[in-house]
């Protein structure tokens, strides 16, 4: 583990942000890139400035920042004090308990991702032109120096590049894999040009499930930039709620962070909107990257057959191949994903425990889960619903 000496002419102390405001938006976006929409400030700020992201609710801001000699800053790291382990999607429940059944407090810990989604991408930002791996030693020996002076349990780093999972390792982080679904752009001209690479039998499938949908009277808009309006907001915020409040009792966001997001990162969004004689009745939400389509959250008020299929899958398909996107990127859980030409792809996350004994179980434990984890996906790719070639 790093010990926060001198390197490649970066000062040793890692500054400690209190919120995101704390740094200009320039200044964390040059390390942020435009890559990934979810690690922009605006996106970020937005979180925090709506209440969403607060101590209140569990995730207290303690961004790191790395300068060198001159004072610019050089590198960056989302992180937060977490009170709980919701809106993380990499479960550490069974640790937490463990832990405190030993005696232990597991709570309050340190966490490095995307608040309220499994979003992957890098979590140790790097300013271009700067000495990367440098900059993510100070980083680690940052996080590292954070949980001893806070004296709490553990630091978590989730949905991370596999590079900068490899990387922790070496400093003694302990490293876990898991999956997602993610569809791949093979250069297709349209949908149709989807279906074709698809078996007979999926292919068939999915024109059923688009041809009900299709017939059932409803319209489906996808709306970016200033199409969307106030109302389409109020209406996806009413679908998103009322998902929440069946599948995890309340909700993560507010109405305010999806007013603040369409004002600061309109341009960013895709938002899929199902209308039924003028009146919008379901929605799903994207974020769209330099390279690749985010769907994230999905709503509903009226129940139809298939829609969530091609609310939140198809429609999202056809965009990205509109745009010549590689990759759309589901999220996690759901084998159906599969049927619909979303393969699986492993996720990688990071853990620093602090207690030895903790550290020990948990590191033989991930050993094992990393095992079953590739033999899932092998499994699960012998189900491609692709046509096999030759």
């Amino acid at each position: 583990m790093p010990d926060g000496n001198d390197t490649a002419g970066i000062q040793p102390a890692v500054r400690v942000l209190s919120g995101i405001g704390d740094v200009a938006a320039a200044v964390w976006d040059a390390c942020a890139g435009s890559y990934n929409p979810f690690l922009s400030h605006a996106f970020l700020s937005a979180l925090e400035d709506s209440g969403a992201v607060t101590a209140k609710s569990g995730w207290l801001p303690r961004h790191l920042v790395v300068e060198d000699s001159t004072g610019r800053v050089v590198g960056a790291m989302p992180l937060y004090l977490k009170g709980h382990s919701y809106g993380e999607y990499v479960f550490d429940w069974a640790w937490a308990d463990a832990y405190d059944r030993a005696g232990g407090s597991y709570f309050p810990k340190l966490l490095s991702a995307v608040p309220f989604t499994p979003v992957p991408g890098p979590r140790m930002l790097i300013r271009p032109g700067a000495d990367g791996p440098a900059v993510e030693e100070v980083l680690a020996g940052g996080v590292a120096s954070l949980v001893k002076r806070l004296g709490v349990s553990s630091a978590h780093v989730n949905f991370l590049p596999r590079a900068q999972w490899e990387r922790l390792g070496e400093f003694g982080f302990l490293q876990r894999t898991g999956l997602q679904y993610h569809w791949s752009n093979r250069g297709y001209a349209d949908f149709d040009g989807f279906l074709a690479a698809l078996s007979s039998r999926k292919r068939k499938a999915i024109r059923k499930e688009r041809r009900e949908v299709a017939e059932s009277g409803l319209t489906i808009r996808r709306l970016t930039g200033d199409a969307i309006e106030d109302r389409h907001w109020d209406a996806f915020f009413q679908f998103y709620t009322d998902t929440s409040d069946r599948k995890w009792g309340s909700p993560y966001l507010n109405r305010r962070f999806f007013a603040l997001l369409g004002s600061r990162l309109a341009e960013r969004v895709l938002l899929v909107v199902v209308e039924r004689d003028g009146t919008p009745v379901a929605g799903a939400l994207n974020l769209i990257g330099d390279d690749a389509l985010y769907g994230r959250n999905w709503g509903c008020v009226e129940e139809y057959r298939f829609l969530h299929f091609e609310a939140c899958y198809y429609q999202a398909i056809e965009f990205a191949i509109e745009r010549g996107l590689a990759t759309v990127e589901a999220g996690a859980q759901g084998p159906h994903k599969l049927q619909r030409g979303y393969l699986p792809v492993e996720t990688y996350s990071a853990h620093l425990i602090a207690d030895p004994g903790l550290s020990d179980a948990v590191g033989d434990f991930l050993v094992r889960e990393r095992r079953q984890v590739g033999m899932e996906k092998q499994m699960l790719e012998a189900e491609s619903p692709f046509r096999q070639e030759g």
